[in-house]
């Protein structure tokens, strides 16, 4: 459809003198014809960032009311506080998810399908919230067992950017597992922007997991961690290389990051890479680059890495 001569693109460009009549027929044009990448080819609503943001708020709110909802809550009134801001979330992700759900799978799927499927995945999100609470206070009080300036439950809860990225992480990882990958990535996206710490929403990580200061860690999709584990910022839990299909695009969802076992140390700036196994109580030192597993127990420097290569 041409539309560089309706009347209200006409007015726009005299107007404004710019003659964006042309620019928007340029843009339709590489949108529409030479540049065409819309999903299926058709406009679809996407999931809002902003409703994902404030229903984010709402269930953090529903889990931690005195600190994220109101301070001067009581006994009488606390439970009819969590109802009202889980009833605001849950309604909201239902249309969140109906959306995302779109973008789940490469077959047409009929609207009423959609509506029933995000109902039910909604429903079966809010029943596992008092689980995601429990692996959440699991991972506080490591928080504040792990961390000698911690000086409060509530500081962790308020202050520290590492608790924001895992409740988060639960939350979207939950959504994952129900099959919303396109919401689940959303929500992770929200985290890092909040908090400089990228966790994909796919990432297995056990109870009592602590992020100590946090800025810069990365956590790939494939990622296994097991309970206890702590880590500090600028940590990559990436992958090593990218196997490729014969039209050379990327072979997707293989294991391809890291499994870190329990009661594992990871500090500042440490590299791990690959479908490698930090074994159980392993600590692994500042500004580390590995790439082969190691067994329990073990204690990897800098220094041993650079005398490693120097065997090379």
């Amino acid at each position: 459809m041409d539309t560089s001569n309706t009347p209200e693109l006409s007015a726009l460009a005299d107007t404004a003198g710019l003659g964006l009549s042309a620019v928007v027929a340029g843009l339709r044009t590489s949108r529409e014809v030479t540049n065409k990448i819309r999903y299926r080819g058709e406009i679809r609503e996407l999931p809002s960032r902003e409703a994902m943001q404030k229903l984010l708020q709402n269930l953090q709110a529903a889990l931690f009311p005195t600190h994220y909802g109101h301070t001067d809550l009581s006994d009488e009134t606390i439970d009819y506080f969590v109802g009202s801001q889980l009833n605001a979330a849950l309604c909201v992700l239902k249309e969140q998810v109906r959306r995302g759900l779109y973008f789940a799978s490469d077959e047409q799927q009929d609207e009423v399908e959609l509506r029933t499927r995000a109902a039910v995945i909604t429903r079966d999100f809010a029943h596992q919230l008092p689980a995601i609470r429990d692996l959440l206070v699991s991972d506080i009080q490591a928080a504040y067992h792990g961390d000698p300036a911690a000086s409060s439950i509530s500081e962790i809860l308020l202050c520290y950017p590492g608790t924001t990225a895992i409740i988060y992480h639960r939350l979207a990882h939950a959504l994952h597992k129900l099959g919303t990958p396109l919401l689940a990535r959303l929500v992770a996206d929200i985290a890092h922007s909040a908090t400089g710490i990228d966790i994909h929403p796919a990432a297995q990580i056990g109870p009592s997991f602590f992020i100590d200061h946090g800025t810069g860690v990365v956590i790939g999709e494939t990622t296994i961690i097991g309970r206890n584990v702590r880590l500090y910022q600028a940590v990559t839990l990436g992958a090593k290389r990218f196997p490729s299909e014969p039209d050379g695009s990327l072979v997707k969802g293989i294991p391809r990051h890291p499994i870190v076992e329990d009661d594992v140390v990871v500090y500042a700036g440490a590299t791990v890479l690959g479908r490698i196994t930090i074994g159980q109580g392993s600590v692994i030192g500042g500004n580390v680059w590995l790439t082969h597993s190691v067994p329990p127990g073990s204690n990897v420097s800098q220094a041993e890495m650079l005398s490693e290569c120097s065997k090379l």
